[in-house]
């Protein structure tokens, strides 16, 4: 029989190839598709009301999903990395009990009590993870630990939140997203990450994968271009048709210095690869 769901799908095979489709189709149905040029629509929308200055950027969603997914913030909330933090009620209980006694090693350490390097270097085997990751960013001593302990969960709980985030509040991968200054600051902040690393986000990897063929070039520039810096080395078919075709397009369309931040973008790139590429020739050559 004719069920609804079988009805929406070959309707829309009759929007887009309606020879195909003779069967008589009900007027009024309910809707299970969104209109696949919906993206391409938006886009186009906002490089004609940018030229012509009449509002800011207003984009299209990710490609591959079905519908724009904008976060709806409170009233009064701001896009901020959340400070380090772990369990505060397992805190509060050992005051409770009046343990006011070094940690030994046998015991978690809180991030909030991590001061120093040489602190960190002490209680390293046994120091209570942040359980907001997004702290990790702009905490030196964090960092230095993901360096030092290579984590495999650390890094994976780190993908996932920051996925999340760059997805909601990518401003042009969002429709009517005001938030651009707060934007710029967020990516400014992971590109300082990556650098103080020495290794660029997975995560980062396939925002910019994604994102790079709605982009127009113009909307946080430079951090895009950072970024691009830290993209991991893999499979030049990859590079070319992620990240060199989308380029590409805005390269030969756009003004010098666009050109120009471009070719210096991806020298840092190739330079990041040299360095890497040659960090893991010594340690083999050690081992």
């Amino acid at each position: 029989g004719m069920q609804s769901h079988l009805q929406a799908l070959l309707s829309l095979y009759k929007l887009f190839c309606p020879e195909q489709v003779t069967i008589t189709l009900p007027g009024k149905m309910k809707t299970y598709f969104k209109n696949s040029e919906g993206p391409w629509k938006a886009a186009i929308t906002a490089v004609r009301q940018r030229n012509q200055g009449t509002s800011p950027l207003s984009q299209a969603v990710f490609l591959g999903s079905c519908q724009p997914q904008s976060r709806k913030r409170k009233w009064n909330a701001q896009l901020v990395i959340p400070a380090s933090s772990t369990n505060t009620n397992n805190l509060e209980e050992d005051r409770e009990k009046n343990h006011f006694y070094l940690y030994s090693t046998n015991e978690s350490l809180p991030v909030e009590q991590l001061r120093t390097f040489p602190q960190l270097l002490r209680n390293i085997h046994h120091l209570e993870f942040p359980s907001q990751m997004g702290s990790v960013l702009t905490n030196p001593l964090l960092l230095h630990y993901m360096n030092c302990v290579k984590d495999e969960s650390i890094y994976l709980r780190l993908y996932y939140w920051m996925g999340q985030m760059l997805q909601e509040e990518c401003t042009w991968c969002v429709v009517d997203n005001p938030y651009e200054e707060e934007f710029k600051s967020f990516l400014k902040t992971v590109y300082k990450a990556e650098c103080f690393l020495q290794e660029g986000f997975s995560a980062c990897e396939e925002f910019l994968y994604k994102t790079l063929p709605l982009w127009d070039g113009f909307c946080c520039r430079s951090e895009i271009l950072s970024l691009m810096s830290w993209i991991p080395l893999s499979s030049f078919s990859d590079i070319k048709s992620y990240l060199y075709d989308p380029l590409a397009q805005l390269f030969f369309t756009s003004s010098i210095y666009f050109k120009c931040s471009v070719l210096e973008s991806l020298k840092e790139l190739l330079q990041n690869w040299l360095n890497c590429n040659v960090i893991q020739v010594d340690l083999e050559f050690s081992s």
